[in-house]
């Protein structure tokens, strides 16, 4: 449709319907992981219609995060002070150190109840594609960990994540501790069948560790 002078109807610039505020937040909001504009949307008007004490109770929990913690001086993990609540448990096994990815993978192995060691952070997985190599990771912190002469250590379990990168990681850090502590075993944890899976939905590569670490029942 055009306008009596023969010319289209001029487009107006987009404007948003929200206040700046408003419109902030959303913004802020849709740069977390997993949400988008629309989450972003639900979650800010949830945050306007909820009380003033707890939008003011997230505000300051955020900021308390960012203020206060940081990493573990000796596993990297997140930690309040110069040491993880793990660390400091001396009911742990000081001979056992389980290497994780990301801090959020502790959270997960904790709740199975099963393991009782201590951890290591990497910080990440080696990606030589996206720029992550080893200086990038927390690798030579695990090094000087496992070559300290009064180190406790007997064995490192390599708990990164079943991917090409993960994988890599794990190989990489096997190899280097094969020659700078042989006295210290290195272990992977095992990969399969996830439980209630079925054998027809499982791809080739998780079949194959599945059979190549069956075990006698």
């Amino acid at each position: 449709m055009r306008s009596a002078a023969g010319s289209a109807f001029p487009v107006c610039d987009r404007v948003s319907v929200y206040a700046p505020p408003i419109q902030r937040l959303v913004s802020e909001l849709s740069k977390l992981p997993g949400v988008g504009s629309r989450t972003a949307q639900r979650l800010a008007f949830h945050i306007l219609r909820a009380p003033t004490e707890d939008a003011a109770g997230l505000a300051q929990a955020i900021l308390d995060v960012k203020e206060r913690i940081g990493l573990c001086e000796i596993c990297c993990n997140l930690a309040e002070g110069p040491r993880c609540r793990i660390c400091e448990d001396t009911r742990r096994d000081a001979s056992l150190i389980c290497v994780v990815e990301e801090p959020s993978d502790v959270v997960a192995l904790e709740r199975t109840h099963e393991y009782r060691g201590r951890y290591h952070v990497l910080g990440g997985a080696l990606s030589p594609i996206d720029g992550v190599d080893a200086e990038h990771l927390r690798i030579a912190e695990l090094y000087r960990r496992v070559e300290q002469p009064d180190s406790e250590i007997r064995e490192v379990v390599l708990a990164t994540n079943p991917t090409t990168t993960g994988e890599a990681t794990a190989l990489h850090i096997a190899e280097a501790l094969s020659k700078r502590a042989p006295h210290v075993t290195v272990t992977r944890l095992a990969s399969g069948l996830p439980v209630g899976a079925d054998l027809e939905y499982a791809d080739e590569v998780t079949l194959g560790r599945a059979f190549s670490g069956r075990r006698a029942v």
